[in-house]
């Protein structure tokens, strides 16, 4: 089936044929070998090298939709280096082992009858996911890889972004002949999403990523299993035993090396016992940031003294709330049990760390806090499927079936159990 471009998708009244086509050619990817798997990538990530301009061009009418003040513009941009990251990033995918046809069980039954139960591809997996164009790389790596075909309906705001990086990946299908629908970017009119949310003969599975609203949206409307993926209000607690230096610097990178993300620092937990002293340590640099703080009532006070410019005063509200910004709220505790309530009360499962000098505080904090992911002494913004050495992810799964934490390649597959006899009838 040919590329659809931006400017096609007015016109498409119903993805039911599209969703078809996938279906018939996740057929094709599940029975490539291995190795034509690894090719398609590694022949993408040449591809995607070589066309650094004309999708940095692409990217650039989605940009100049997107207002300079809206948090999101960040995980839009492309870059060249964001580029060339992508590249990379389908290299360590096709490195990565098969996770398919994996012998998860074998035994003889005591009749002869031979049993095995062996991994195998999902099928056709769909995504929805909100202006992140390096998605639409990821996806299509880990699916193909993966021996599934999927469908991607990715956000308006990046349709010129994704529409160019499809047209990549579906010259390098056609390269080793596998049919484009392989990887089927949807039209992004919201009249077509409740189709992909009921189409339960043609998709196997949808994952949501983005806003926490997009994804309570598909939860309560998808027919189709899903695997919730996305919202991540995380924490950093600073025990009283910590080494104030090594808290300032990990406070700092997960609020501001990249504060548009998912594992971003959202809520710093502070105890009572050196709030006055580490939280004035931490104005030169978030100030420097133009970190806009919500405050409770301990360390308003403390900021305010420190001569904090961007403070307010927190609400109920900017606890439990993810910014994607230069925005950050601050408790203070009067120690580890106040701190791992707080915690417990408005964590969205996703990453949360401790900085402490105290080992068995750190091993107390990892045994209770319910988390994807939980540090000691480390950021949260480590929790990704690349740091992890997964290659890429789909998302970060904050449920507890089939997939939690980075969503990588080796849970996009599902079980078969495949049964050989001569003739056995059950009596």
């Amino acid at each position: 089936m040919p590329s659809t471009s931006a400017q096609d998708y007015s016109i498409v009244e119903t993805i039911i044929p599209l969703l078809e086509a996938a279906r018939t050619a996740s057929v094709s990817v599940r029975n490539l070998s291995d190795q034509k798997r690894s090719e398609i990538l590694l022949h993408l990530a040449t591809l995607v090298e070589s066309s650094v301009n004309e999708i940095l061009a692409g990217n650039q009418p989605d940009l100049d939709a997107m207002p300079d003040e809206d948090p999101k513009k960040d995980r839009l941009l492309l870059t060249e280096a964001r580029v060339i990251g992508l590249a990379q990033s389908l290299r360590e995918v096709a490195k990565l082992p098969d996770p398919t046809g994996e012998i998860l069980l074998k035994r003889e039954l005591q009749d002869g009858l031979q049993l095995q139960n062996i991994t195998t591809a999902l099928g056709v997996v769909g995504v929805i996911y909100e202006s992140r164009p390096n998605v639409t790389i990821d996806v299509a790596a880990l699916c193909l890889r993966s021996g599934n075909a999927c469908i991607l309906r990715g956000g308006k705001e990046a349709i010129h972004s994704n529409t160019v990086l499809v047209k990549l990946i579906h010259q390098s299908l056609e390269a080793f002949g596998v049919p484009t629908a392989a990887v089927t970017l949807l039209p992004t009119d919201r009249k077509h999403v409740s189709e992909l949310l009921t189409a339960t003969r043609y998709v196997d599975i949808i994952i949501p990523r983005g806003s926490d609203g997009l994804i309570q949206f598909v939860r309560q409307n998808s027919l189709v299993p899903t695997i919730e993926t996305g919202a991540g209000v995380c924490h950093t607690y600073v025990e009283q035993s910590a080494d104030l230096t090594m808290a300032r610097e990990i406070v700092v990178n997960a609020k501001v090396q990249r504060p548009s993300v998912c594992n971003a620092l959202d809520t710093l937990v502070v105890d009572a016992a050196i709030a006055e002293k580490f939280l004035p340590q931490l104005k030169t640099e978030l100030e420097a940031h133009q970190v806009e703080i919500f405050a409770d009532e301990t360390s308003y006070k403390i900021f305010e003294k420190a001569g904090y410019p961007m403070l307010q005063k927190a609400t109920e509200e900017d606890f439990g709330r993810e910014f994607l910004d230069f925005k950050c709220s601050v408790k203070v505790v009067a120690g580890v049990d106040e701190a791992l309530n707080h915690i417990e009360k408005y964590s969205s499962r996703h990453s949360e760390t401790i900085v402490t000098g105290d080992e068995r505080i750190g091993e107390l904090f990892l045994q209770n806090v319910d988390a994807a992911a939980v540090y000691v002494n480390a950021s949260t913004r480590f929790t990704d499927g690349g740091q992890f050495g997964l290659g890429a992810e789909i998302g970060i799964s904050t449920q507890k079936l089939h997939a939690r934490g980075p969503f990588a390649l080796e849970k996009l597959v599902t079980e078969k159990w495949i049964v050989r006899g001569k003739g056995h009838i059950r009596k």
